[in-house]
């Protein structure tokens, strides 16, 4: 009997108790509530819980499955773009005299009325440039409510920069630069007059930099979302990736693996790191979501999955220009980054007005890596004001990292507003401003704006301060060090042993690809037995109620376990801060101490 129908059945005896004669009134209780019972009483609610956990469990086994074979699925057939758009390539640079795996892409509007209604008074490009961090390309496009989706809703031209999961062979960081700046040009001869805006997500953030301090002039708007350019920054246990560099060593690490890898480093070691900074999310959370309401969270689940399941490589000259400049040598904005023999990068040269998307809520990308390199290129507010730029940073109080480029709250909210402000940018007098987003009626076109927003000046000396710490100093010289070292001794032996076959076993064999493809078919002799439980559960599904005192007890428990995780964690990050201070700052205190 469900709760309803016995709430019901209460209220009822409870209305006509006056009208019943008094010899009912004093027949036995137990006699009166014998036919009450509920899912409410424990016999009944844990046999409905028990029931309910065991069809959960194979939903949830079945949907573990599914993602297993959809990623072994993608791997056959060579790792498809996960974009949510149709699409057709402009320029592939793979075919370019200096080949990248690279290609430029033209988002069709689909059938969108809003692009046909607004495509005339948008006329500005934009140009989604798609990080390159281990994981697969099309994040930006990743669902509808996204940055090309909202870009092209509002009758913008919209392009999208993927790279391949493979690399060419011999590429380099100056190969992709050089490919992304005749990106660029493209669209401009395709738009002449009118300035692309370039929005880099994540690691795309420095490379967008980058390019919009060489095509000074060309460019419009350089909208970074979650980029970090300032790789030092942070908040001392609170982020402790800007120290990883120094607990692994440095720089040899990754080209150990490289060299192990035939010349490639393999990018699930990327995102294994992206993991292990919230592991409770990652071995746990996730999954708790998903154990909770299989039904309701398979397709979010697979999808999702199917992009960060998927791990693209990178040359070994290429992870190790960006460890040895970026993570640890932190030289971007120092402006110390060589991007070819010619060319150093200078975000001094930036001229066009820079939108910087950061969240408070982001331990990948704290706002300190995110706006850390302002006061480092401008010391003060009046340096930034005389050079002619505009600063602009819009701040998020909780989103996560990956939130600020897959959630749909965001793109309906965020990047809506900075796309319907982006002429404003250009009028802004020079100096540093943060953008605030007021709510506005709802309007039920894409004709007018939805937001309205303002901008506030702010001063460069209240921002994060870019810093050098001793510390920080020390691991980049010990990382060039021990790179040496390991060049002269166990690098040769690497590269001897390391090959296809070596590389093709280390791949298989990562526990970011086991854990996902060790459920497929192919994989699991269990999968089929699954399969039964699954439809078993599927055509006998009866869910408990949400007030079943076992459902409630278990959410409880589960919250109690994402506690743990959480104080494992922090303690963690305690101890790692505490670890990296002794080995690199103390100890630096003590040799100098003794001089």
């Amino acid at each position: 009997m469900n709760t309803r129908n016995s709430s019901s059945t209460r209220t009822s005896r409870g209305a006509t108790q006056k009208a019943v004669p008094a010899a009912a009134a004093t027949a036995p209780a137990s006699s009166a509530t014998d036919d009450l019972e509920t899912p409410h009483t424990p016999p009944t609610a844990l046999i409905a819980y028990m029931v309910d956990v065991l069809q959960r469990s194979a939903l949830f086994a079945q949907v573990l499955v599914e993602r297993g074979d959809r990623l072994l699925e993608d791997e056959r057939a060579g790792l498809p773009l996960r974009l949510n758009f149709p699409y057709e390539e402009i320029l592939d640079a793979r075919e370019f005299d200096e080949p990248a795996g690279y290609s430029l892409l033209r988002i069709l509007p689909d059938g969108d009325d809003c692009f046909e209604r607004c495509k005339d008074r948008n006329s500005r490009p934009v140009i989604v440039f798609d990080p390159r961090a281990g994981h697969g390309p099309g994040i930006g496009g990743f669902k509808r409510d996204s940055e090309v989706g909202m870009a092209l809703h509002q009758g913008h031209p919209v392009y999208f920069v993927a790279h391949h999961m493979q690399p060419c062979k011999e590429q380099t960081l100056a190969h992709v630069h050089h490919a992304l700046r005749r990106f660029v040009a493209e669209v401009v001869r395709r738009h002449p007059g009118e300035r692309p805006a370039l929005y880099g997500n994540c690691q795309a953030g420095w490379a967008v930099a980058l390019l919009a301090a060489d095509c000074a002039g060309v460019t419009g708007p350089t909208i970074l979302n979650g980029a970090p350019l300032s790789y030092w920054g942070g908040e001392a246990g609170v982020n402790p990736m800007r120290l990883a560099g120094g607990l692994n060593g440095g720089v040899w690490i990754a080209r150990l693996l490289a060299d192990l890898g035939g010349g490639q480093f393999d990018g699930a070691w990327l995102a294994h790191n992206f993991e292990q900074l919230n592991p409770g999310h990652a071995y746990f959370g996730k999954y708790k979501a998903l154990f909770a309401q299989p039904e309701a969270e398979r397709e979010r689940f697979v999808e999702f999955e199917r992009w960060w399941g998927e791990f693209c490589h990178l040359t070994r000259d290429e992870i190790v220009s960006i460890v040895e400049n970026l993570f640890v040598g932190n030289r971007l904005e120092e402006g110390g980054f060589r991007i070819c023999d010619c060319c150093y990068a200078d975000l001094r040269k930036l001229k066009s007005p820079m939108l910087v998307f950061a969240s408070n809520g982001d331990n990948i990308t704290p706002p300190q890596q995110a706006l850390g390199w302002v006061s480092a290129v401008w010391p003060t507010t009046e340096a930034l004001v005389v050079s002619g730029q505009r600063i602009v940073y819009l701040l998020n109080p909780t989103v996560g990292h990956l939130g600020i480029f897959v959630s749909g709250d965001i793109a309906r909210r965020e990047h809506r507003a900075i796309l319907e402000c982006l002429d404003s940018l250009e009028e802004l007098p020079p100096g540093l401003y943060e953008m605030r987003i007021q709510e506005s009626v709802k309007n039920a076109d894409c004709v007018d704006p939805q937001y309205k927003v303002s901008f506030e000046r702010r001063r460069v000396e209240d921002l994060p301060q870019a810093s050098t710490p001793v510390a920080f100093e020390r691991v980049r010289d010990l990382s060039q060090q021990i790179d040496v070292l390991y060049q002269n001794t166990l690098g040769p032996w690497a590269r001897l042993v390391g090959g296809p076959a070596l590389a093709t076993t280390l791949k298989w064999a990562h526990p970011m690809r086991v854990s996902r493809l060790g459920w497929a078919h192919a994989f699991n002799p269990f999968a089929h037995g699954v399969d039964l439980a699954a439809g078993w559960a599927s055509s006998r599904r009866t869910p408990t109620s949400t007030d079943n005192p076992w459902t409630v007890a278990e959410a409880r428990a589960m919250d109690v376990w994402s506690g743990i995780f959480d104080d494992w964690r922090r303690r963690r990050d305690g101890y790692t801060e505490k670890l990296f201070v002794t080995l690199y700052q103390r100890s630096q205190d003590a040799v100098e101490a003794s001089k």
